[in-house]
């Protein structure tokens, strides 16, 4: 759902048109918004956000771009939006980049064709293109996982992401590089007291077991319990058959003739 939201200027009304867009957005009842755009805030934008938080919608923001922007842009700096970082081709972190303690995540944004006007396509570089993608992957998160908060959406996002450069949160990649498929197939914990907590599966990604092979829950007494009855069961059927074949060996032995 394509929304113009300014000229471009960079000034207070192109602010309060991005504002304007996401009030249009949350009455459209979306479940992702996408901002390839940033600079500072006013109070109409300010709303506009807590508007669009309430209503449960992820809010993906450009974190910036090198050399025109130094600190990350709002509404990327507002807290509760996911602040992007792009990566160059080599998976690492992009120059053009703004870094900074609020960035949430990164992808690929060095080099990124996509669609133009006129029906045409275009290369760009930058925060932006990185961005729509990892937009695009909140939007899949959330059709296979139609249960989850948004707050747990980003949740999944960040912690299946690639650690990359300091371990854990660091300015120049956030949690890390998006990883699409661990974000649709990993088993997440839920976020402690959550409100949407008992959405997600509770072992961690680390802790993932594969499909079909899943391990007994330490903390389920009757699947424990079970396990290790039918355990049990098992040992005394093994047990029986050996005691059962040694009888039947000793009586054949009885029953041979003895040769002098």
């Amino acid at each position: 759902m394509p929304i113009q939201d300014g000229t471009g200027t960079g000034g207070a009304g192109d602010i309060d048109d991005t504002a304007k867009a996401i009030e249009w957005a949350v009455s459209k009842r979306v479940d992702v918004i996408s901002i390839s755009s940033g600079g500072g805030s006013t109070p109409r934008l300010n709303a506009a956000l807590r508007a669009a938080f309430e209503a449960d919608i992820v809010i993906i923001a450009a974190a910036g771009n090198r050399p025109g922007d130094f600190l990350i842009q709002f509404p990327a700096a507002a807290t509760g939006v996911v602040a992007v970082g792009a990566t160059d081709q080599k998976g690492e972190h992009a120059d053009i980049s703004v870094t900074g303690s609020r960035l949430s995540l990164s992808a690929p944004g060095v080099g990124i064709v996509s669609t133009s006007v006129d029906g045409r396509y275009r290369t760009g570089t930058g925060t932006s293109p990185s961005t729509a993608i990892v937009a695009g992957a909140a939007a899949l998160v959330r059709s296979k996982f139609p249960d989850l908060s948004a707050e747990e959406v980003v949740h999944r996002l960040t912690a299946t992401a690639d650690d990359k450069g300091a371990p854990g949160r660091d300015e120049e990649y956030g949690y890390g590089v998006l990883n699409l498929v661990k974000a649709l197939t990993a088993d997440v914990p839920p976020l402690e007291g959550g409100a949407n907590a008992t959405s997600s599966a509770a072992p961690s990604p680390t802790q993932s077991q594969p499909a079909g092979n899943a391990a007994p829950d330490p903390e389920n007494k009757s699947s424990v319990g079970s396990t290790i009855l039918v355990g049990a069961l098992v040992a005394l059927v093994v047990i029986g058959l050996l005691v059962t074949l040694l009888v039947v060996l000793l009586m054949r032995r009885r029953q041979q003739p003895r040769r002098l």
